[in-house]
């Protein structure tokens, strides 16, 4: 049986935000153009659209454990990310890219404590053995905030990793495409943007909602 959770939410969203954005339904039903990419964690406490409070079209996300981009490379057979930035940068021509990291990232934490594979794939350790570059960026793995270093840490491995499609860096070089790093706090919502100079992590906004230093900058408007 479909779950009843998702049936009573569909009537509501057919009873109010389907009757009240019906146009711009009717207008994505042939096209979409967002400007933003998001790469995000599948954790469902991190939604992109709720955080940023995005309507139907204007987000453009790609969700995977632990928000990892995988470097560029042809070989293998099934590269889901990777196809969907190829799709984002290559066929909507998004202007930004924000990789969005979280706190407490169980696939962080399943690389970091190296768990036992789930099953027989061990698919989560497979794809979680990419965080292992961020390591050298994290520090001191005794420290008491190594796990919050390694989700800062894996944000900017990722844009490390954006660069090396030639598509990618195409676009950033020539001034097309912009890319950025994020954290999410999920108890206090407490969104950090990174400085791109500097790699450091600071408050998009202040308590008033106001925006504060370099990295908030970085942000899209």
């Amino acid at each position: 049986m479909f779950p009843q959770t998702l049936t009573e939410g569909y009537r509501t969203f057919l009873s109010d935000r389907f009757t009240t954005e019906r146009r711009r339904f009717r207008q994505l039903a042939t096209s979409q153009s967002p400007d933003v990419l998001v790469i995000s964690c599948c954790d469902s406490r991190v939604a992109p659209e709720a955080i940023f409070d995005s309507g139907p079209g204007e987000l453009f996300v790609i969700r995977n454990v632990a928000n990892i981009v995988p470097v560029y490379e042809t070989g293998g057979e099934y590269h889901g990310t990777s196809a969907a930035i190829e799709f984002a940068v290559q066929v909507l021509e998004i202007k930004h890219v924000v990789v969005l990291g979280h706190a407490t990232c169980g696939g962080i934490k399943a690389y970091v404590d190296k768990v036992k594979p789930l099953s027989e794939g061990n698919f989560i350790g497979k794809w979680t053995s990419l965080v292992a570059p961020a390591e050298a960026k994290a520090g001191n793995s005794s420290a008491p905030d190594y796990l919050t270093r390694m989700e800062h840490a894996m944000v900017s491995q990722s844009i490390e990793n954006l660069l090396t499609f030639p598509f990618v860096k195409e676009r950033v070089d020539d001034g097309r495409l912009q890319l950025h790093g994020a954290h999410f706090g999920v108890a206090n919502g407490v969104l950090l943007v990174r400085n791109p100079e500097t790699g450091d992590f600071a408050p998009a906004v202040d308590t008033g909602g106001r925006r504060v230093g370099p990295a908030a900058g970085m942000l899209c408007d």
